[in-house]
């Protein structure tokens, strides 16, 4: 049927707040050309990100009512071990307030000065973080993934070759691990073959390396591979994430993402003796290791999340109803990384802003133009988000992230009008410059200028 129907009933409305043009363009000043610096109630429809942003089920609510606030083995953290030990396999589960946090902690027990830390794509947290550590982020990923226009079913893969390469370039005694992202969120939101995790485990194994996953995105990732890859239609998609899994030596988790709640994080090991280091550092830093950052309700939640992630229906519905929104867009004639990807439409701004050069921040002017046109607010990918320190990303993108169970297709519509509408007038969008920026992570902070304005 062509019709997407979303597998849920409202139960609960939110209001949203709609402004004028000339009321958006006062806040965009007032904001200095960062979103991220725009009020919430300033923002008709809020693509920034899918991380947090989702609507929680009924049951997860109830989870919430139940939570057990014991400081050390509450109930609730034992409910949470019991869902994710059966879904990943890991015997070592540690809680964390938000992904960001496991990443912290797992660079700062395995990568020292120097080191170098091999990715698909690191995405900006990530990279920060193990940069904060003295290691090199490396981005590996296959050369398909750098061409909008490529059709690969898996744009996310490693390059097995660079991985190679890399390893004879810099000897293993300086990579303390390998890390997987999946989905690729950087490089489109694209998925990663269960065959090139395979394939990743097995240079790990000769060069007797740790494979890690960035996991945000697990069961995404893993209903790609029963669309696309062979051998795993008829396999479910439980079973497909516990395979995933079953390769790597640890993962890290946003639990924002595909644990379907606001706020959370896992950091999983294998290894007792690294889940040991990691557990004094989360002691240190997090809260003790049976609560992690977290009250038990967030615990309850996640567990709950877990459990509805990994239904069918539901990713059937999340996956056909962002790839509504790039259809759409790609049969108006919007450059968009194709095929669509999982929790995100990417817009090729670099295409889109082709008028404008990479010192201009395109990604930027398209994410103003959208929100002063349309009250959306998007994510720039591109030159503000990596351009620091000399770096040229391969790509200017622009990201619409759609939130979990939060907007439904007439919302999206309303978003395909939009960008339409300023693609039409795309000459009118003007370049940026920085005025301010911090040393680290510009792109959240930074204040911004129209040049000609």
């Amino acid at each position: 049927m062509k019709t997407i129907i979303e597998p849920f009933r409202i139960k609960v409305v939110e209001p949203i707040k709609l402004t004028t043009r000339q009321q958006r363009e006062d806040v965009l000043r007032k904001a200095g050309f960062n979103v991220f610096s725009i009020r919430a109630e300033d923002v008709l429809i809020d693509l920034l990100t899918d991380s947090g942003t989702g609507a929680m089920s009924s049951e997860q609510w109830a989870g919430i009512m139940r939570g057990d606030e014991s400081y050390a083995g509450a109930t609730s953290f034992f409910r949470f071990y019991d869902r994710v030990h059966e879904l990943t396999g890991f015997e070592h589960v540690l809680p964390t307030h938000q992904g960001r946090a496991s990443e912290r902690i797992l660079f700062e027990v395995l990568v020292r000065e120097g080191m170098v830390v091999p990715n698909n794509n690191h995405f900006d947290t990530t990279r920060a973080n193990v940069e904060h550590s003295g290691g090199e982020a490396v981005d590996l990923v296959i050369d398909e993934g750098h061409d909008p226009k490529s059709q690969h079913p898996f744009k996310g893969n490693m390059s097995i070759e660079k991985l190679e390469q890399l390893f004879e370039k810099v000897g293993p005694d300086r990579i303390p691990l390998v890390m997987l992202t999946v989905t690729n969120n950087s490089g489109g939101g694209q998925p990663v073959s269960m065959e090139n995790i395979r394939a990743v485990r097995a240079v790990c194994d000769k060069h007797e390396k740790p494979f890690f996953l960035d996991a945000c995105r697990f069961a995404e990732n893993a209903y790609f591979i029963k669309l696309r890859e062979e051998g795993y239609k008829d396999r479910s998609v439980a079973e497909i994430v516990r395979e995933m899994f079953s390769y790597s030596d640890g993962a890290t988790i946003s639990a924002k993402k595909d644990g379907l709640v606001n706020i959370g994080g896992l950091l999983l090991f294998r290894d007792p003796d690294i889940a040991g280091e990691a557990r004094n550092l989360l002691i240190l830093t997090e809260g003790f290791s049976t609560y992690g950052g977290l009250a038990g309700r967030d615990l309850e939640a996640i567990a709950q999340g877990f459990e509805e992630v990994v239904h069918e229906d539901y990713l059937q519905y999340r996956i056909r109803s962002v790839a509504y929104l790039g259809d759409r867009l790609v049969a108006a004639g919007v450059p968009i990384i194709e095929p669509p990807g999982g929790h995100a439409i990417y817009i090729d701004a670099a295409t889109f802003c082709s008028h404008i050069p990479p010192s201009g921040f395109p990604g930027q002017a398209l994410v103003c133009g959208l929100y002063r046109h349309a009250g959306i607010r998007a994510v720039e990918i591109g030159s503000l988000m990596f351009g620091g320190d000399g770096a040229t990303p391969e790509m200017e993108l622009v990201r619409l992230a759609i939130p979990r169970r939060v907007y439904t297709q007439s919302h999206i519509d309303y978003v395909i009008e939009a960008v339409l509408e300023v693609f039409e007038h795309r000459d009118k969008l003007k370049p940026l410059k920085i005025i301010e920026q911090p040393q680290k992570l510009r792109h959240f902070t930074a204040r911004l200028a129209e040049v000609g304005a």
